[in-house]
């Protein structure tokens, strides 16, 4: 916001900086100076914002990082609790990655993960969807407005992306190829819940994929924030993919 005021005096000006502005101009006003300041903010404004843009993006696979992820899972936490709307988290974690990185060497483990990323990017999004680098081989989905059912989807719909890239994971014990295994957790904001619930309700999901096989999903509501949830429901996504 830049004024452009016949008031001269400094009170004037300290007010309208108070207010949030970022310029002060009197008049009468010369036309190439006032072109040549709102050009200097736009270039302000500009690198601001990828300023901003790389604070939030996961250095290695060009997808969110976890403290963008942190933010905007509490906005929907609050969002969901306002609006009485589902929200869904998922981690996905890439099956085997330490024997990976044993056979094939870190190179190898990061174009691994760069694909991985590449291969969640390409799934359906809707408009407030993120895909974001959780830690390690971990990747997180947050999903407003999405209950289980259409959360599970997306699931093995990521799983099956993933796969299908055909990464050489000699060392893996369900496929000659990388697979991932998924939690899936889900709450109503017509219950109270907390974020971190939430996600603990994925992580233990994401356990309960992989004592059953790896290579596959399981999913539950959150019922009850004071405990974690039960499996409601498992869906294997094949051992090789086609």
């Amino acid at each position: 916001m830049i004024f452009v005021t016949a008031d001269t005096d400094e009170t004037s000006e300290a007010r309208a900086l108070d207010a949030g502005a970022v310029d002060f101009i009197t008049k009468p006003v010369n036309p190439r100076i006032v072109r040549a300041r709102v050009k200097t903010h736009l270039t302000l404004k500009a690198q601001s914002d990828l300023l901003r843009q790389w604070v939030y993006t996961d250095g290695l696979t060009g997808v969110r990082n976890r403290r963008y992820f942190d933010e905007r899972l509490q906005e929907e936490c609050g969002r969901a609790r306002r609006d009485q709307s589902d929200l869904s988290v998922l981690i996905l974690d890439v099956d085997f990655f330490k024997r990976f990185n044993d056979r094939y060497g870190h190179q190898a483990g990061d174009e691994c993960l760069r694909q991985v990323a590449s291969a969640l990017k390409g799934g359906p999004q809707r408009q407030g969807d993120v895909i974001a680098r959780y830690g390690g081989e971990e990747f997180v989905c947050l999903l407003p407005n999405c209950a289980l059912e259409g959360a599970m989807h997306l699931a093995e719909t990521l799983c099956r992306q993933v796969r299908v890239q055909h990464i050489a994971h000699a060392d893996s014990s369900v496929a000659p190829v990388v697979t991932t295994s998924v939690g899936v957790c889900s709450a109503s904001g017509r219950a109270e819940f907390a974020a971190d619930v939430l996600v603990g309700g994925a992580d233990a999901q994401l356990y309960v994929a992989k004592s059953l096989g790896r290579n596959q999903t399981s999913g539950a509501r959150l019922a009850d924030a004071s405990r974690p949830p039960a499996p409601a429901s498992t869906s294997a996504t094949g051992a090789t993919g086609a």
